[in-house]
């Protein structure tokens, strides 16, 4: 049985996260997604051998293309006219100036979809920044809002921005192909990843719109709910001979997330720790009471968990009917969680890379019924599937291939 989007052709130009994420979304669904990228180009992120490059170029092809020479930019523009999807994350123009641009190409394929996902999007005056996760967060207010008090610096800390400027890339394609089914035409797609991040600020937003209130860094608080307990609790170190091995005394510090969101949940979790006198006091019994006292109930509760195994209590909390989950890290992840190794969440590819050697992945978190998509290729070397595209796209047979290859702008 086929995967959702089996036959759907996209020319990816896309490099570090977020492009290559919405498109890595599409290959999981089944689509052919051929990646292009060059010797000149294949550093850093871009880097097939990169860890990067590994994680979010899975079910794709890989084309080289070296764009400085005319006839790549030609079979470039051909393999554009054959294309369902184009889509890059460069700074906008590049494809354009290359010949290869939305105006060129869909006079040619009228169902053409490109998407364009630069930082800031096309047109104002900011359209030419160069962006990566670290600037988006801070411009986008990602950065002030996840801080704790006192310390806007911190931000995130990972490319959240990215994956979901990829998110969105994915649900605009699919959105755009079922416009074409409608209408029959393709559409040019302008994705500002800057957009996306103050997207998410919206409540923020809204709060001084109508309040006057400029949002602040709230740490583990809600910033508009006055709940508590609601945080992070330190519990016994993880000590065990194979941890200890890989990890610093801070790395083996353990912790648990608990959150009472109503009165019955605090109600439980008193019960839990054994109705400690502390707990019967009646300004507790209310949220507002708990919130206005949270550093006190937060350092009792800290008392309460640091001798425990944050497992064991995550468990019991669970059991009680008290929302709690261990701060678990990557180890934890790959080796103890239950729950991913009961979907077969993680696993290693079958085909081992000729080059890197094993390789490893975390499978589409979404299953579907009547069409899985459960197949998954390897991250494929720098033109590693050069004669295969050419053949199925263009119909370049076994000889042009030999003399294509021959003139040596595939590299």
């Amino acid at each position: 049985m086929t995967r959702p989007l089996e036959g759907l052709k996209v020319l990816d130009f896309t490099h570090v996260l977020a492009g290559p994420f919405a498109t890595r979304v599409l290959g999981d669904l089944g689509a052919d997604v051929v990646k292009i990228n060059s010797q000149a180009r294949a550093i850093g992120a871009n880097d097939p051998q990169n860890p990067y490059y590994i994680m979010w170029n899975r079910n794709k092809r890989a084309l080289a293309l070296d764009m400085s020479h005319a006839q790549a930019r030609q079979t470039c523009r051909e393999l554009a006219e054959q294309a369902d999807i184009v889509i890059d994350n460069f700074s906008v123009g590049v494809l354009d100036r290359w010949g290869v641009g939305f105006d060129d190409v869909s006079q040619v394929n009228k169902g053409v979809i490109y998407v364009q996902m630069s930082g800031m999007g096309d047109g104002g005056p900011w359209s030419d920044f160069v962006t990566y996760a670290p600037t988006i967060h801070a411009l986008a207010g990602l950065t002030q809002l996840t801080g704790v008090e006192g310390r806007e610096d911190i931000g995130i800390g990972f490319s959240y921005n990215d994956h979901q400027a990829g998110l969105h890339g994915a649900v605009a394609i699919l959105a755009a192909l079922e416009a074409r089914h409608r209408t029959g035409c393709g559409q040019r797609i302008d994705i500002s990843q800057f957009e996306v991040g103050a997207n998410f600020v919206g409540p923020s937003l809204m709060d001084f719109m109508i309040n006057g209130h400029a949002a602040r860094p709230t740490g583990n608080d809600l910033p508009y709910d006055k709940l508590a307990p609601h945080g992070c609790y330190p519990c016994a170190p993880n000590s065990t001979a194979a941890t200890a091995q890989i990890y610093d005394a801070v790395a083996a510090e353990r912790w648990i997330a608990i959150a009472c969101m109503s009165d019955e949940q605090w109600h439980s979790l008193a019960r839990l720790m054994g109705d400690p006198e502390w707990t019967s006091t009646a300004q507790y019994s209310h949220a507002t009471g708990r919130y206005e006292h949270r550093a006190l109930i937060d350092s009792k509760i800290a008392q309460w968990t640091q001798n425990q195994d944050a497992y064991e209590l995550m468990t019991r909390c669970q059991n009680a009917g008290i929302p709690a989950g261990v701060v678990q890290n990557g180890v934890d992840l790959v080796e103890r969680d239950p729950q991913l190794r009961a979907s077969n969440f993680l696993f290693e590819f079958e085909d081992v890379h000729p080059e890197i050697g094993p390789t490893f992945a975390d499978r589409l978190p979404i299953h579907f019924a009547n069409t899985p998509c459960d197949q998954y290729s390897r991250v494929r070397a720098l033109g590693e599937d050069n004669e295969s595209v050419l053949r199925d796209w263009l119909g370049v047979s076994e000889e042009d291939f030999a003399n294509t290859q021959a003139e040596g702008w595939l590299q």
